[in-house]
């Protein structure tokens, strides 16, 4: 019992030092500081990637999006990678204007592998530009995107992550917990961190990358979150990541349940291989670099699942206190309280704020804020899942909301 008691202690301290870093972190998001000079006055020149398996049915309102960039023209090329592609994918990117590049592959259908391929190509043939930008397929870019990544990169950014906003945060209570989700990331871990001199991470897809900083290795990656990866490559070798708020993409998300459970499930499995391929190199990292940033990169990997672990571990030494004659039931009841309300009902009221100070309209999302603690909760499900059963199989997750940048446009109007 004694060991129970101790256990407990140690517990409760690990999760409660955990959580106040990050509560500190995330209040840094209300500091503003000034932007960062201008190192050199340029106007360079992007490549916009578009990794795409069977898109027809969106992949065009995309490259019209990227062709109406406040940028001027010469100055960046649209690519659309066409992976594998059984549809017209390829015949309607050409049409729409953009380059096509068509890979087959059976073996390797990762979007990683797609990257690592085409950029392979452009640094072999020493392709002119400065940097590239990566989307999905089901994107549409704000016109001021190209124009805003420009200005960081000319300010000495090297990896930067645009806003990740979303096209259908109210087609049902799925897509509404995204949309409050990537609200929340978007403020309180990439600005938060952007303001205290920390990393951002790049996080899927509007993100921009300085094209030296990938030769000559090209996009190596290996695990089924690429994004991620990247991310923890550069932290290990001591790179800040830089974050572009206005430089804004906006995401389709699965409407239906079934297909979030599968997309969630491959990015939880995909943190669970980075966390076993770049733990040990972070904590390296730690020591030889001396940086917050390299702590706060650790802290990252370790944060979800094995923290994860910790608070189920410290629910179930609870009970067994509690059936053991060790804790009243009193002290069992206010311990699980004291995990549910900061889990599942201050995200709600966080969510609010966040929406208060991002101007987002709170009325049509009046639905998702009170789903959005299933929405937690189906995720700390998948977690759990995963730490049992890891299905690497890639799913296709299928984009069909057929909206225009000008569409947009009016529903941005409504928020």
């Amino acid at each position: 019992m004694e060991f129970l008691y101790i256990l407990q202690e140690v517990l409760i301290w690990t999760t409660t030092i955990f959580w106040f870093y990050q509560f500190f972190i995330s209040i840094c998001s209300f500091i503003n500081f000034k932007e960062k000079p201008i190192i050199e006055e340029k106007t360079n020149r992007f490549m916009a990637i578009i990794p795409a398996h069977n898109e027809e049915k969106v992949i065009e309102n995309l490259i019209l999006s990227l062709k109406k960039q406040d940028y001027p023209k010469e100055a960046y090329d649209i690519f659309v990678i066409a992976d594998n592609c059984t549809d017209n994918t390829a015949k309607i990117s050409k049409n729409a204007g953009a380059i096509v590049y068509e890979r087959f592959d059976s073996r390797n259908k990762t979007k990683g592998a797609a990257l690592n391929w085409f950029l392979a190509q452009k640094i072999e043939e020493d392709a002119p530009y400065d940097a590239f930008c990566i989307f999905d397929a089901d994107n549409i870019v704000d016109i001021n995107f190209l124009k805003n990544m420009n200005i960081k990169l000319c300010q000495g950014e090297t990896v930067v992550q645009g806003y990740r906003d979303i096209k259908n945060p109210t087609d049902s209570w799925v897509t509404a917990g995204y949309a409050i989700f990537y609200w929340t990331m978007n403020r309180f871990y990439h600005l938060a961190r952007y303001n205290l001199g920390l990393s951002p991470l790049i996080n899927g897809t509007g993100f921009m990358v300085k094209f030296d900083q990938i030769k000559p290795d090209g996009w190596n990656t290996k695990t089924l979150t690429e994004d991620i990866e990247f991310s923890l490559k550069q932290i290990i070798k001591g790179k800040k990541l830089g974050w572009a708020k206005d430089a804004i993409v906006y995401d389709e998300q699965p409407v239906d349940f079934k297909q979030s459970w599968s997309q969630r499930s491959r990015w939880t499995v995909g943190h669970i291989q980075c966390m076993n391929q770049y733990t040990k190199d972070l904590a390296l990292a730690v020591k030889k670099n001396k940086t917050v940033m390299n702590f706060d990169g650790l802290l990252y990997i370790i944060g979800s699942i094995p923290m994860f672990i910790a608070t189920l571990a410290l629910l179930l030494v609870n009970a067994i206190l509690y059936f053991g004659h060790g804790l009243s039931a009193i002290d069992l009841i206010n311990s699980y309280i004291r995990y549910i309300i900061p889990t599942f009902i201050v995200p709600i009221f966080t969510a609010i704020i966040i929406m208060k100070l991002e101007n987002k309209k709170i009325k049509p999302m009046a639905k998702g804020l009170l789903f959005y603690p299933l929405f937690l909760a189906s995720w700390l499900a998948i977690n759990f899942k995963c730490l049992f059963k890891r299905d690497i199989k890639w799913e296709k997750i299928q984009h069909v909301r057929n909206i225009k940048i000008n569409e947009l446009e009016n529903v941005e109007e409504q928020f």
